[in-house]
């Protein structure tokens, strides 16, 4: 359980680091990604581009 937890911190994290990049191409602007306001930050949660690029991925590996 530890293991997936630190797989998906590291997933948002590299999400968050490309998210310029990936909004250029449409990911991050999905419906179900959460964008919001908290104490003055801006707060990006990209849960359906997650949930889209590990089916990708998942797809990708079923392949290979």
């Amino acid at each position: 359980m530890l293991r997936w937890l630190i797989v998906v911190v590291l997933v948002l994290l590299v999400f968050s680091g490309l998210r310029p990049w990936l909004e250029k191409i449409g990911l991050g602007r999905l419906p179900g990604d959460l964008h919001f306001r908290l104490a003055g930050r801006e707060w990006h949660l990209p849960i359906a581009t997650t949930v889209l690029l590990s089916f990708f991925a998942m797809l990708i590996s079923k392949l290979f």
